[in-house]
């Protein structure tokens, strides 16, 4: 890249950062300076840095891209412009290098066009081609409920560049970002037009935690059920309700000590662009009751005294 901006600097990381460990950021980055969290004072800047943040994470996290930013780097003007030949210094001249780029059907750069460099250096983009600047790019988070995290949903929704219609796929989960190509701002002069991003804020059943294609679910066993064995009734995904909500019957084996993990399977979220659903993973709370009859401690302290 020949922009001048540090990707792994922007996100907080270093270069031997793993896949994980750029989502992880990109993440936390994103929902830090999003532009409807913040004050109406601050959304300018808010905006170049969210848009910063977007630019960073769909170059490293493509492996491809990422390759090619790591070779080339993010050199100035007048120091070799990062690999791209060792003439091409500060005498304005330069040996012989190669770099392709397509306006469609190639990289994905978002609004990096890696032309700018001959326009803002000798007033030309290359090439003897002037290729002009696509529309601006525009981000926004929606809510959705649940069913249509589960289900998908289509919808017609208003933003800056007019009324468009989007589909969100089953299976979608909260932090998602879905782009939408060619939905953003007109670009000048005919130029194409700028990409639509959507970050999803998926409200989850308050019984549910999400984690990749697994629900996490915490069940209230009573003593007596984790002592003596039995069945009880978990909380799962079903798509066969128009809620996306059902249930699963769990037998819990005798002797289940508290913090104990079981799986429903198959009875998780939809995988997202994939087929078949993950797991529902219950976790045993043991529960012991607060209060006891005269009965209840009696036959207590009969179980106690025979343990000795």
């Amino acid at each position: 890249m020949t922009n001048g901006k540090d990707y792994y600097k922007i996100l907080g990381i270093d270069k031997n950062a793993s896949e994980e460990d750029i989502k992880k950021a990109y993440r936390k980055l994103a929902r830090e300076h999003h532009p409807d969290v913040v004050s109406e004072k601050d959304k300018e800047a808010a905006e170049k840095r969210f848009k910063e943040i977007n630019e960073a994470y769909r170059v490293l996290s493509d492996p491809e891209k990422r390759k090619m930013y790591d070779k080339f780097g993010t050199a100035e003007p007048g120091k070799g412009f990062g690999g791209f030949g060792e003439g091409f210094g500060r005498s304005g001249q330069w040996g012989p290098f190669t770099y392709t780029y397509t306006t469609n059907g190639g990289a994905d750069f978002g609004d990096f066009d890696p032309f700018d460099i001959f326009e803002s250096m000798f007033g030309f983009r290359g090439f003897g081609q002037r290729t002009p600047k696509r529309g601006k790019n525009l981000y926004y988070q929606m809510d959705i409920t649940f069913r249509e995290a589960v289900f998908g949903v289509e919808k017609d929704i208003n933003i800056e560049s007019g009324r468009v219609r989007i589909k969100i796929p089953a299976g979608a989960r909260d932090g998602l970002e879905l782009k939408f190509a060619g939905k953003g701002m007109p670009g000048p002069g005919g130029a194409p037009a700028g990409d639509l991003f959507l970050t999803l804020r998926v409200s989850y059943p308050q019984e549910f935690r999400v984690s990749g294609d697994d629900v996490l679910v915490l069940a209230d066993v009573d003593i007596v059920t984790a002592a003596l064995g039995g069945v009880i009734e978990v909380p799962v995904v079903d798509l066969s309700r128009p809620d996306a909500i059902g249930k699963a019957k769990l037998r819990i084996p005798a002797g289940t000590q508290h913090g104990t993990r079981f799986a429903v399977r198959g009875k998780g979220m939809p995988r997202l662009h994939g087929r078949g659903q993950g797991d529902v993973l219950v976790q045993v709370n043991v529960v012991v009751p607060r209060r006891l009859n005269k009965k209840q401690k009696d036959l207590l302290e009969a179980f106690g005294a025979a343990r000795e």
